[in-house]
């Protein structure tokens, strides 16, 4: 992501987890303090960034069939009711080591158990979560709000050093006006990071540009007085004063040039998820569009109770396809460029001195590979058990050897 391909690399780690040294074997320091690692056949890369996860649903994997948008929320809104906490606990562990198993060594999450901000603290992972919150009527926007703020401070107090706080209002069909104006203007004093469910579905433009659909529907259902409608769901967080710098904007499907180039204008970054959007059947991403309005981009699995699993490496070769990028290319988005999108590019992403030592360790195809271009298509090819070990600032978190 940085450089040149090396062969027969190394990576010193220092005492403090970051990398001290890279270069080739011969040339990379020895101490004799430092242990030594060899891992014939096989390649070190950075650590993936898995740009938006919901890891507190990993228990809810294969659990719901239905694959209509609507419906299936309806479901995982059920599911979620039956689980004590103690669960998403649970759940929220078995999904940081699920991560750990694909390589993935940062996560940008969204949810609102508060159960990945431990799981990732106790574990020693690395992550932004952002703390969901709901409530598309207007009337129980300051109630909302004020359990939010609560919960924000308590989790800023049980975070470890490697996982930030940041916020999440979740969607257009989920969350008020109002509601959103005191999420943004928290988020703003406090300098939180913002990531929004935007633009996913259809029934979400339904919703936004004309005040009908499935969602309208459940809104006049439940006596939510009917949205003020905008040009498309980007427009309309545009209007409502949402967009703003280092702003995650999720999926970002339902989009034109207009609605890029707005994200891209006002400094914002985009997670794809590809996988997720064949599964509920909201189409592909527009990422030449995307390209061409300059916007930070990177790479998510959603949860895994919609794609099944935390493997990005299949989210890379869906979005190869549908980009028409090169594979190195979309490799840079699965590290590098996700970094970016959460403003952690000094610190993750590539393997530099300086940076932690976020590492994964794949094993090399019989033969090896004869070129960096061979090599990145081989990364590409990366399938279950392919991952030899993974390391968070330089401490092993996975080994299968």
């Amino acid at each position: 992501m940085s450089g040149p391909v090396i062969v027969d690399g190394a990576v010193l780690i220092g005492e403090d987890g970051r990398i001290a040294e890279v270069g080739t074997a011969e040339k990379v320091s020895q101490p004799e303090s430092a242990g030594t690692v060899e891992l014939p056949d096989t390649i070190l890369m950075p650590g993936l960034v898995n740009l938006h996860t919901h890891l507190e649903l990993t228990a809810l994997g294969g659990r719901i069939e239905e694959d209509d948008f609507f419906q299936w929320i309806q479901h995982v809104r059920n599911a979620k009711a039956e689980l004590a906490l103690e669960a998403f606990r649970e759940s929220a562990g078995q999904g940081v080591r699920d991560g750990w198993r694909w390589g993935i060594t940062t996560v940008a999450d969204t949810g609102d158990s508060g159960a990945v901000v431990d799981a990732l603290t106790d574990l020693g992972g690395r992550g932004v979560v952002y703390q969901e919150v709901f409530g598309p009527h207007p009337a129980d926007a300051a109630e909302a709000f004020a359990a939010l703020e609560k919960t924000v401070e308590e989790l800023i107090v049980r975070a470890g050093d490697s996982v930030r706080i940041g916020v999440s209002p979740h969607a257009p069909y989920t969350v008020s006006q109002p509601l959103y104006r005191l999420v943004v203007e928290f988020a703003k004093s406090q300098s939180l990071p913002v990531a929004v469910h935007i633009a996913e579905s259809h029934a979400e433009v339904d919703l936004v540009t004309q005040g009908k659909g499935q969602f309208a529907e459940a809104w006049s259902r439940r006596g939510i007085p009917e949205i003020a409608t905008a040009r498309s769901p980007v427009a309309y967080l545009h209007e409502l004063g949402v967009l703003r710098e280092g702003l995650l904007a999720v999926h970002a499907v339902q989009t034109d040039l207009a609605d890029a180039k707005l994200l891209g204008d006002h400094g914002c970054s985009v997670a794809l998820c590809p996988q997720s959007n064949v599964r509920h059947g909201h189409g592909a991403p527009p990422i030449g569009r995307f390209r061409e309005a300059g916007l930070a981009m990177g790479l998510g699995t959603d949860s895994v109770a919609s794609v099944g699993s935390l493997d990005l490496f299949r989210e890379m070769r869906h979005v190869r396809r549908l980009g028409g990028l090169s594979a190195a290319e979309v490799i840079e988005l699965a590290t590098l460029a996700g970094a970016r999108a959460l403003g952690l590019e000094g610190q993750i992403g590539s393997l530099q001195v300086g940076k932690w030592a976020d590492m994964c360790v794949l094993r090399m195809a019989p033969g090896g590979w004869s070129s960096p271009e061979t090599m990145a298509e081989g990364i590409l090819d990366t399938a279950a058990g392919d991952v030899v070990q993974t390391y968070v600032a330089g401490r092993c978190v996975y080994d299968a050897c």
